[in-house]
């Protein structure tokens, strides 16, 4: 995306923009807004910037991210228990996923593509979860139960909730493109 033409102050200002966008995602993990929650749930913020930020990388790329945000979201919900679910290969999949979707182009890069994309990688997360709660020896009956309600209002919110992060981002990122052309 940044060649080696591109002005050192621009890469600074992009990266301060990307890694600011992220940090505030990972704030508002865990801030309940009114009017912000489905059944109790909001919505995935590190899978939306995941998704905003994966749909034009290559896949390797994604993949390591999807593990790197998967780790800090571990160390953001440890808890005290032997064994636990990890994040991380949910949000690794998520964006390995995302980024053969737009290699592949079988959908565009707008609002409504992007919106289906979380709302699909959402439930992909949440299942990756209650998988690996089922493997660590958790009920099988309220795992899946309690899975098919917290997928649909992830997916439902996170999808709503996509452009906020989506729009400026890539309006960011194209704009970054048309200079370096």
């Amino acid at each position: 995306m940044i060649d080696r033409k591109t002005p050192l102050s621009i890469k600074l200002l992009n990266w301060l923009i990307t890694f600011g966008s992220l940090v505030v995602c990972i704030m508002a993990m865990y801030t309940r807004f009114p009017g912000m929650t489905l059944t109790g749930i909001a919505p995935n913020w590190l899978l939306i910037w995941l998704v905003a930020w994966s749909v034009n990388r290559p896949v390797f790329l994604a993949v390591m991210s999807g593990v790197a945000l998967g780790m800090i979201q571990d160390a953001m919900t440890f808890t005290d228990t032997v064994v636990s679910p990890t994040h991380t290969v949910g949000l690794a999949i998520a964006a390995g996923i995302t980024s053969l979707l737009q290699k592949q182009r079988y959908v565009q890069e707008d609002f409504i593509s992007i919106a289906l994309i979380v709302f699909g990688m959402a439930v992909i997360v949440e299942t990756m979860h209650a998988v690996q709660l089922t493997f660590i020896g958790a009920e099988i009956a309220n795992v899946w139960t309690l899975q098919q309600r917290i997928a649909l209002s992830s997916a439902i919110l996170s999808s709503l909730w996509s452009p906020v992060v989506y729009f400026p981002l890539s309006r960011w990122w194209r704009s970054l493109e048309r200079k370096e052309e």
